[in-house]
């Protein structure tokens, strides 16, 4: 996991856009599409909403989501929807290539979880995850001292009992996580420079979740200079 420093938030913003940018162009000239899952919280959505004036050929753009709170459809609180709001209702992207995670429809949330395990199947290799990181560690919603960090096989997973609210979730597994091509986590503020620490010292999954993230050919931790404090 390499970690790479940009001076504040805006800054960390811009330059992961840019990065961004540059990697979708990189798998479209290379082999004709890019399949990217995204992430909610601020820092995320932030990045999205960076992308709307980018050169970028949507038309050859695949989107999913790490995670997803198990809220109704028009939920503000569904990534899904802060994601359109802020990039995907803006863009030429193809409707089939925004691919969401299931919204609470009165099916149960295990149910919801292996639909969200065939449509990642159906997928084929991520080239790029995107994570956030919480202050505890957690990414996607796999949350310290939770069963869901040990969860293999299942590519996505039923999260019933998250500390941060709404309680019921979808969320990628670790497994999930790690078979994408690219892992990115994209972290600002000095209230998670701890967490940073910790993901960086070689603590298990129990423990800092981020730190048990590895993709396949790249593994970075981006940051603001308050995020990095402790390393």
């Amino acid at each position: 996991m390499r970690a790479v420093v940009e001076g504040d938030r805006a800054a960390l913003v811009a330059a992961t856009a840019d990065r961004l940018t540059a990697l979708i162009a990189e798998l479209i000239a290379e082999r004709g599409a890019a399949i990217i899952a995204v992430t909610g919280g601020s820092v995320g959505i932030e990045l999205l909403g960076a992308l709307v004036d980018r050169d970028i050929d949507w038309e050859r753009v695949v989107v999913t989501w790490s995670d997803e709170r198990y809220v109704d459809a028009g939920s503000p609180d569904r990534n899904a929807r802060q994601a359109r709001e802020a990039l995907l209702d803006r863009v030429p992207i193809p409707a089939g290539s925004v691919l969401e995670l299931p919204a609470a429809d009165g099916a149960p949330l295990a149910a919801a979880a292996a639909a969200g395990s065939e449509l990642l199947a159906g997928l084929g290799s991520i080239d790029l995850t995107l994570l956030g990181m919480g202050p505890d560690a957690h990414v996607a919603s796999l949350f310290p001292g939770l069963p869901g960090v040990r969860e293999t096989g299942a590519r996505v997973i039923a999260v019933r009992d998250s500390p941060k609210p709404p309680p019921e979730r979808l969320s990628f597994t670790l497994d999930a996580i790690n078979a994408s091509d690219r892992v990115w986590l994209i972290v600002a503020g000095a209230d998670k420079a701890d967490a940073v620490a910790l993901a960086r010292s070689g603590a298990g999954a129990d423990e800092a979740p981020a730190g048990a993230v590895r993709g396949r050919l790249e593994t970075l931790m981006l940051l603001d200079e308050d995020a990095a404090a402790g390393l």
